[in-house]
């Protein structure tokens, strides 16, 4: 019922002068305040005297035993809204109490859900840990409380008080009660208790396979030529095998990295099975066919029909193009290797890449110095003030606010709205970090009622890009340009919603939705009229050629097919996992669907499925990447293709899009953006289109 958010005050914003990067040569690139704050290390400001404000602004947090007080507060007050809510007549308000308690409940454990994982202090990741595991078993409780449920259903059942309901305290009051029912409150009292049992149960089940798809596999050193030991860690008379070095040039280190590291281990298959059987008895009991047609509800799919649908349509319309794909990589293979040609999976990764290299020349070394981290900052507040009027500005943190020193916090500011909330960006590696790119919400927005005042959402962007040095700043790869304007489109969905309710505030919205924006950001990013407003080199401002942005492009293309069709193997593969059991082991449904849906031959001896760590997070929704990105698509070459800094389209992308979080249906805010629904076809054909060349590229480097 109540998912998992902290609390900050307006300081005064602190507008750097324009700084230069200046190098032996003299030469220098002058930067806007936001281009300045990122291509320079902070400045903390030295104060002896002043007080240290807590993590994110929260006084309690100014040391981890903060993190008990601060617990048992939101517990106090949770039990105070609770008896309110159970003791007031069914009516708007019982919405908003029930608002009120996930707010004050999320704004406590989405915090400590955060820190837990990103606070380079043990102590403090600690003590978030336990806060996380206290939280979690009240909210289990809330879920179970039959009391607080019927003062929902009481509203839901009154047709003459549901109608004066507006529309968006109505949907909230239905997702709430759909939050119940998936817990079994609506059982008779011997079932719920087995619901809650199963609940317990699935906690416990997925943080071991979580923690075991990690894990490393070992062999014995004799086991393996002795020249490829150099590539693995060491463990006495064991080589550990940590991953499956894909990327690697020699085809033998490659094979034996995907066999070892997917071979089976029994312990780990027993886990999944028991997963996924506790997953589909959850399902049934509270009324479901399967654990996926509980998953897709609400969402854009709705159905596990409606996804196989779309995963089979679109293996069709891109089979020419992925068997063109893979005799590329055959290809490629036999001229390598002549003696052993035969295009396995460990190839795919290695083979797509050196054709992308061998064909476009795309070395990151050449891109990175126009892709300076100030300058992709620069370029994004460039493009949110052309489409949304919004400012990215820095904002000086307060003493103990931020958890790192390399942390950076922008205040994000409407041109006529104002303050619209708060940006931390952790963005650079160190030891114990997460090696993952991605957006935690800290503190929801929501309408308060008795004020009338805005809470602000406050989010965190995590990458793990390298520091800047005395010669350089901070250089990105176009990959990690990429990713950074990925993930600001979650952030910039965080901050552009408006919502009433915090309950759908954002990104709380489905899942098969929620990567929409950050995709479409993709786009922007892979736009030379975008891009060339920011990408200049570092040392000399000369501007990125867009004979290079251009290749960059193109390069993407090349094996795109073999790409997608390997994400369509994953998704169906989720799908026939979390559907109706088959009495069949999940590796013989690997083979199976790796046969239908890949093309590429399975490996005996190999559990793939046991990496697959998308089945905790994603069960049944892992086809949500590629419906976004078809949507993404759609958008982008209807409303943006022509003019991508258009400040009508932006605000029309704002307005139905963006504001409403998951406070309205996903697909009929894809209607409202495209003014029509899309029907299944058109998305499939929007990302088989993707991979069409642009043949004025060829025109430019034939110029050039």
């Amino acid at each position: 019922m109540f998912k998992m958010l902290a609390c900050k005050r307006l300081n005064c914003f602190i507008k750097h002068r324009a700084q230069v990067w200046t190098l032996a040569q003299r030469k220098v690139t002058t930067w806007s305040p936001v281009g300045a704050a990122f291509n320079s290390k902070p400045h903390r400001r030295l104060d002896v005297f002043q007080d240290n404000v807590g993590l994110f602004g929260v006084p309690e947090l100014s040391s981890p035993a903060g993190f008990e007080v601060a617990t048992k507060r939101a517990l106090k007050d949770t039990q105070i809204l609770v008896d309110k809510t159970c003791q007031s007549p069914p009516g708007a308000a019982t919405v908003e109490y029930f608002d009120q308690l996930s707010d004050g409940l999320c704004k406590v454990a989405d915090l400590a859900d955060f820190v837990k994982v990103a606070h380079p202090d043990p102590l403090f990741r600690e003590a978030a840990e336990k806060t996380c595991i206290e939280i979690g078993t009240v909210v289990e409780k809330l879920n179970t409380n039959v009391e607080l449920s019927t003062s929902l259903k009481d509203l839901l059942n009154s047709p003459d008080i549901l109608n004066q309901l507006d529309h968006d305290t109505r949907r909230v009051a239905e997702l709430f009660m759909f939050d119940f029912e998936i817990s079994g409150i609506h059982l008779e009292e011997k079932l719920r208790k087995e619901a809650v049992a199963l609940h317990v149960k699935l906690l416990d089940l997925n943080n071991e396979f979580l923690m075991g798809s990690h894990l490393p596999n070992r062999i014995a050193k004799s086991a393996i030529p002795e020249h490829l030991h150099l590539h693995f860690a060491k463990e006495g008379s064991f080589i550990q095998i940590g991953g499956l070095h894909a990327d690697s040039p020699d085809d033998l280190l490659r094979e034996i990295a995907y066999r070892i590291f997917l071979y089976p281990n029994g312990q780990m298959l027993d886990c999944l099975e028991e997963l996924l059987k506790c997953r589909n008895k959850l399902a049934k009991l509270v009324g479901y066919e399967s654990y996926a047609h509980r998953a897709l509800k609400g969402t854009m799919a709705k159905s596990p029909k409606a996804v196989m649908d779309f995963l089979e349509l679109l293996t069709d319309k891109l089979k020419d193009k992925t068997a063109k794909d893979f005799k590329m990589m055959t290809d490629m293979k036999k001229k390598l290797n002549p003696r052993n040609s035969e295009l396995m999976a460990w190839d795919h990764p290695y083979f797509s890449a050196v054709l992308r290299a061998e064909r476009f020349n795309i070395e990151p070394s050449l891109y990175s110095p126009y892709f300076s981290l100030g300058a992709c900052m620069e370029g994004l507040n460039k493009l949110f003030s052309q489409l949304f009027g919004v400012s990215l500005m820095s904002d000086q943190p307060s003493a103990g606010e931020v958890w790192s020193e390399d942390v950076r916090k922008l205040a994000v500011v409407h041109e006529t709205e104002g303050l619209l909330g708060y940006i931390y960006c952790d963005f650079f590696h160190r030891t114990d970090k997460p090696h993952q790119d991605c957006h935690f919400t800290i503190r929801g927005g929501r309408r308060c009622q008795t004020t009338g005042d805005y809470q602000l959402p406050v989010v965190v962007l995590m990458l793990s890009l390298p520091h800047p040095t005395k010669r350089a700043p901070t250089l990105l790869t176009p990959g990690m340009m990429e990713n950074l304007f990925h993930e600001m489109g979650h952030a910039m969905h965080s901050m552009l919603g408006r919502t009433r309710y915090q309950h759908v505030t954002g990104t709380r919205c489905a899942t098969d939705f929620a990567e929409v924006p950050s995709i479409l950001m993709e786009y922007f990013a892979n736009d030379y009229r975008v891009v060339s407003q920011f990408a200049r080199h570092y040392q000399t401002g000369q501007s990125l050629p867009q004979s290079m942005v251009a290749r960059l492009c193109e390069s993407k293309k090349v094996c795109g097919a073999a790409d997608i069709q390997l994400q369509v193997f994953y998704a169906a593969l989720d799908q026939v996992y979390h559907g109706e059991p088959q009495n069949r082991s999940t590796t013989e449904l690997l083979k199976d669907k790796q046969h239908q849906f890949y093309g590429l031959p399975y490996t005996p001896s190999t559990a793939w499925q046991l990496r697959f760590s998308h089945l905790i997070g994603y069960g049944a929704k892992y086809y949500s990447y590629l419906m976004s990105r078809a949507v993404a698509s759609m958008v982008w070459k209807q409303c943006f293709l022509k003019d991508p800094l258009n400040r009508d389209m932006g605000e029309r992308y704002r307005r139905e899009m963006l504001a409403h979080g998951g406070a309205k249906e996903p697909m009929l805010m894809v209607e409202g953006m495209l003014q029509r629904r899309p029907t299944m076809e058109e998305l499939v054909d929007a990302l088989v289109s993707d991979l069409n060349p642009n043949f004025e590229t060829f025109i430019m480097d034939s110029e050039s």
